[in-house]
């Protein structure tokens, strides 16, 4: 064993304790062998009870305790019965108890303690051998058991106690560190959003005058055309279909820029994640994948802007179908969460890497051959301007689960 490992093993409490029962054999009344190995199987036994699983759960404990009483018994036994020095010895079993069995523990193992200094007694005539002036140190001594195994019990209480409070603010303070990287994460985001929508708001409308000059230019060169020309007008066609293609990318970006305006009214949620579906299913090619619905009772109608929720939920639909293999699943789901309501949408696709999930929802990032990226990022805003907010959870080969969380108003 390293010196290191052996550090971890042997604490300085282990070597407290056999020091102590080395001083107790030392200064004992006698010098018996057998008394001495009785205390070092007390004291092998205290040091072990620490470092041995099975000690470690309710009936470990109760056999170490009941170890301790029976050593405890031999000891005194050895060494004049009820008048003992060491009838303290019967005080270990029952503080143990208290700390880890409980107050029914410690009751009980305050009474095995009683009873067993109590049966010394039955070795004696009480009329010759026990003087009447000893009785009072003998209720004393029993006395003792009961009272330091109440305080011991009383002591460990408050000591949980102070370890759940500290455990608990611990969990608190985790649960803020948290949020505080989410809500900074979150502005972060929204002001990436600002800056780029400011700028894709300005470059779109300055590429719109050109786009439109070429498409027109397209369109009068492919009429002068002749038509035995096929290479030139095939060109033409070309340049017509890419403006085209451009001109729609353009109103993507002018989509992302352009501020939202929140119409909240009462509505079903359930019915506008219907629709969502449904235009998934018609406006897509079929890519063999099941939409399953898990929709809880619990959530009633609240306020929200379902025209924008509807391109949320189709956005993230797209997502999940294009992301799993013809034949998978997407499963999406809510449920109520006291003041708010969790939308999740599911997947078994492909994942994504834990390094992009940061960037998901930012504008122009995208994992696709053919994408913008800006469905997330307009899925993102749209939750946002709802008070809400939106996470991804991912992993490679497993699949990612998006929640949406919206404020019940």
């Amino acid at each position: 064993m390293s010196p290191l490992r052996f550090k971890e093993w042997f604490r300085v409490q282990d070597a407290v304790w056999l020091l102590l029962f080395a001083v107790m054999a030392a200064t004992g009344p006698t010098r018996d062998p057998e008394f001495i190995l009785l205390l070092f199987a007390l004291a092998v036994l205290q040091v072990l009870e620490q470092k041995i699983p099975f000690f470690a759960l309710a009936r470990g404990s109760v056999v170490a305790n009941l170890l301790k009483l029976a050593l405890g018994y031999a000891i005194m036994s050895q060494t004049d019965y009820i008048n003992s020095p060491y009838w303290w010895i019967l005080l270990i079993p029952v503080v143990s108890a208290a700390t880890t069995l409980g107050e029914a523990g410690t009751i009980v193992f305050t009474f095995l303690a009683c009873g067993t200094y109590a049966s010394f007694l039955l070795y004696y005539d009480w009329e010759r051998d026990v003087p009447p002036e000893e009785l009072p140190q003998l209720w004393l001594r029993l006395a003792s058991l009961a009272v330091i195994g109440y305080l011991a019990r009383r002591l460990a209480e408050a000591h949980g106690a102070e370890a759940r409070r500290a455990q608990a603010a611990v969990e608190e303070l985790a649960e803020a560190n948290r949020n505080l990287q989410e809500a900074e994460a979150a502005v972060r985001r929204s002001e990436r959003l600002a800056a780029l929508g400011q700028l894709s708001a300005g470059l779109a409308h300055e590429l719109r005058n050109p786009l439109g000059t070429i498409r027109a230019s397209a369109e009068m060169l492919l009429k002068n055309v002749p038509e035995d020309g096929g290479v030139a007008r095939e060109l033409a066609g070309f340049i017509s279909s890419e403006v085209d293609r451009t001109n729609s990318l353009v109103t993507r970006f002018l989509e992302f820029a352009r501020p939202l305006k929140l119409e909240p009214q009462k509505a079903e949620l359930d019915q506008a994640i219907d629709r969502a579906i449904a235009q998934l299913e018609r406006g897509t090619p079929r890519r063999d994948v099941t939409i399953y619905r898990n929709y809880s009772p619990d959530v009633l109608p609240f306020a929200f802007d379902a025209e924008l929720m509807e391109r949320v939920f189709y956005n993230l639909l797209l997502n999940a179908a294009q992301a799993t293999a013809p034949g998978g699943e997407v499963t999406v789901k809510t449920r109520a969460l006291g003041g708010s309501v969790e939308i999740s949408v599911i997947d078994r696709g492909a994942g994504i890497e834990a390094g992009q999930l940061e960037n998901v929802f930012n504008p122009f990032f995208t994992t696709k051959k053919d994408g913008v990226g800006l469905g997330l990022a307009i899925v993102s805003k749209i939750v946002d301007l709802h008070g809400g907010k939106i996470t991804v959870e991912s992993e490679p080969g497993k699949g990612s689960i998006f929640r949406v969380f919206l404020p019940v108003v």
